[in-house]
């Protein structure tokens, strides 16, 4: 049975051209309180549902684990654990759903976001030996708890949900290399943000702080709409420029940022 009916017309979708106007850049922030950071100079708050219940956990699992296995007691507190972990899942996926329908809800009709690679984000450091066959630090402690942040952001599972709500809205989410757009200005061709440390910027020629993943995602949205510098990957030197097409467009969205006016340091001497 042939459910096909050549007489009924089929109507393509018409193809959405990013522009500077109808484009927004995500970028995933994983700092402090902050989930999200867009081009548009806003951050959307994280959730943390594993990070908040942790404790509660561990002290359900370290009890079941003090009953006798097969026993009534350890049973009970096995479905309590499990009860814990729905409801961690549920309040991430409740708070997935509710940022897409923000980004959505901007009018903005293509989102770019990182392409990132998840699964190697997470991955464990290699170990280090010396000469006699010794281990030595390799950082896996404190990657530990970034894997936990990352594995509690759950951005595969956002990204998945971001593109089915912007689907049906007839917007599109597209993937775009992040590669250096964390580390250079978005309105100047200058490599600041060398260091995870460097949060923020002080420009001196603008007179504004420049948030670093207020930054990133403009960046991103540059790139998606291929207005991003050429960086030669191995002298890290820029070969290509536009930056100064977006300049003007790119300050005014930093300065509209509230904190952006703040003292710098040698003013508040």
């Amino acid at each position: 049975m042939c459910l096909d009916d050549p007489s009924v017309p089929k109507i393509s979708k018409d193809e959405i051209i990013p522009s500077w106007d109808n484009s927004m850049g995500i970028d995933a922030v994983l700092f402090e309180d902050n989930y999200l950071a867009n081009s548009e100079g806003n951050k959307l708050p994280s959730v943390k549902s594993y990070r908040k219940n942790q404790t509660k956990l561990a002290k359900i699992s370290q009890r079941k684990n003090t009953k006798e296995k097969g026993s009534k007691a350890r049973r009970k507190l096995a479905k309590r654990e499990a009860r814990k972990h729905q409801q961690i899942a549920r309040a991430r996926k409740d708070h997935a759903y509710k940022m897409a329908h923000s980004l959505v809800h901007s009018d903005k009709k293509v989102f770019f976001v990182e392409n990132l690679n998840l699964q190697g984000l997470r991955k464990r450091n290699k170990t280090k030996k010396d000469h006699q066959g010794n281990y030595l630090p390799n950082g896996q402690s404190a990657k530990s708890g970034l894997n936990k942040s990352w594995s509690d952001a759950s951005f595969g599972q956002f990204f998945d949900i971001f593109s089915y709500i912007a689907e049906k809205a007839g917007a599109v989410v597209k993937k775009v290399n992040p590669a250096y757009t964390s580390q250079l200005l978005p309105h100047r061709d200058e490599f600041v943000f060398t260091d995870c440390s460097i949060r923020k910027y002080w420009d001196e020629i603008e007179k504004i702080w420049v948030d670093r993943d207020i930054s990133a995602s403009i960046n991103l949205k540059r790139v998606g709409l291929e207005l991003f510098p050429t960086i030669n990957r191995r002298s890290g030197k820029i070969v290509k420029s536009q930056t100064n097409s977006t300049a003007k467009e790119v300050l005014a969205v930093l300065k509209r940022i509230p904190e952006a006016y703040a003292l710098s340091l040698d003013e508040r001497r």
